[in-house]
């Protein structure tokens, strides 16, 4: 068998049938995503939620997916139809190739690259073309207005992400993200992991999560009060499912992010207690579920209030952020705290 793997052709197929494993637990989980967000949902303003379909309601995800599949699409008169199926497509097959880099165990990962950190920044920022080219290519005003208002805002809160996660690399001293996992490893358990050098960062990658996945309060390219469904309204069907399944995919691996990056990924939390991608998938649906919290609980932002935040508070924290670690990494202050790579782990 390993000679056989060790070929071209038992290469090709060990990686096939890996890329199948890694869509298969992504589409799987967005089953349950969305239903545990409308779940949540319904919690926050004491309803019952989705609940006839399935067992408590559980297949409620896949007679909506259905549903979408085998609806006639609709092509607005005067549309770019090449672009206009283009977008959907390429917001999906980017939300989906992030995953290939991201680690659930040593050695669980498609491609294990020491550059997996430029890898998901460079996929997310392709992702603001999609939504461009589906506002564009829909010949309406409303559409194209939201599309404009969403890569304002997804390019805006690109930006404090990245110099966030500098002062992450700057403290591991790597791009890759089991390294980055590997340093936050020690005999304290949870308190080895980087929330705690890093804090205030938590709080704002976690918010900056918020507004790059135009999640609420900062979902206002799809404001339905004003622009109607943002850059969606003219899309249904499959091309309208592709737009929301890449939103709540793109959704997941900012949890995955957020468990890899400052929680220890899949670390146990308990010295004495075994590590394992349990952990690691624990904390995603935990991060997932603040999602949802946001979302039911925190009143939407006026946009001129979601820029200024971006540009005038966030991005002047996490630049100033980046220089305190610098310094504190270079001195190793504490004995390494901030500096890992000086202490090896």
């Amino acid at each position: 068998m390993a000679d056989f793997l060790a070929t071209p052709f038992g290469t090709f197929l060990l990686i096939a049938v890996q890329c199948l494993g890694i869509i298969a637990f992504v589409m799987i989980s967005l089953l349950f995503l969305v239903y545990g967000d409308r779940k949540i949902w319904a919690a926050v303003q004491m309803r019952r939620g989705p609940n006839v379909v399935g067992p408590w309601g559980i297949l409620q995800s896949v007679a909506d997916a259905l549903k979408f599949i085998v609806k006639e699409i609709v092509l607005p008169a005067g549309s770019d139809k090449f672009v206009f199926f283009l977008a959907p497509m390429l917001s999906f097959v980017l939300a989906v190739l992030a995953w290939a880099v991201i680690p659930f165990h040593p050695g669980w990962v498609l491609a294990d690259i020491n550059v997996a950190i430029l890898f998901v920044f460079a996929i997310s920022s392709l992702e603001v073309y999609g939504v461009i080219m589906g506002g564009w290519a829909s010949n309406s005003k409303y559409p194209f207005l939201g599309s404009l208002r969403s890569a304002a805002q997804m390019i805006s809160y690109e930006v404090s992400l990245g110099l966030i996660i500098i002062g992450v690399i700057i403290s591991t001293g790597s791009m890759n993200f089991s390294a980055i996992v590997a340093a936050q490893d020690g005999s304290y358990g949870l308190f080895n992991w980087y929330w705690l050098p890093h804090l205030p960062m938590v709080v704002l990658f976690f918010v900056s999560a918020l507004a790059e996945t135009n999640r609420p309060p900062f979902d206002l390219p799809e404001a339905e009060s004003e622009l109607v469904a943002g850059f969606m309204v003219e899309y249904s069907s499959t091309p309208y499912l592709l737009f929301m399944a890449g939103e709540y995919i793109a959704i997941f691996l900012m949890c995955a992010l957020i468990s890899l990056l400052f929680f220890g990924g899949w670390l146990s939390p308990i010295p004495g207690i075994a590590d394992g991608w349990w952990w690691m998938v624990g904390k995603m649906w935990v991060f997932f579920f603040m999602f949802a919290m946001v979302k039911a609980i925190v009143p939407r932002y006026r946009y001129d209030q979601l820029m200024r935040i971006g540009w005038k508070v966030f991005l002047p924290l996490s630049l100033g952020w980046v220089v305190i670690i610098a310094f504190l990494a270079k001195y190793e202050v504490l004995g390494g705290f901030w500096a890992r790579w000086a202490i090896g782990g």
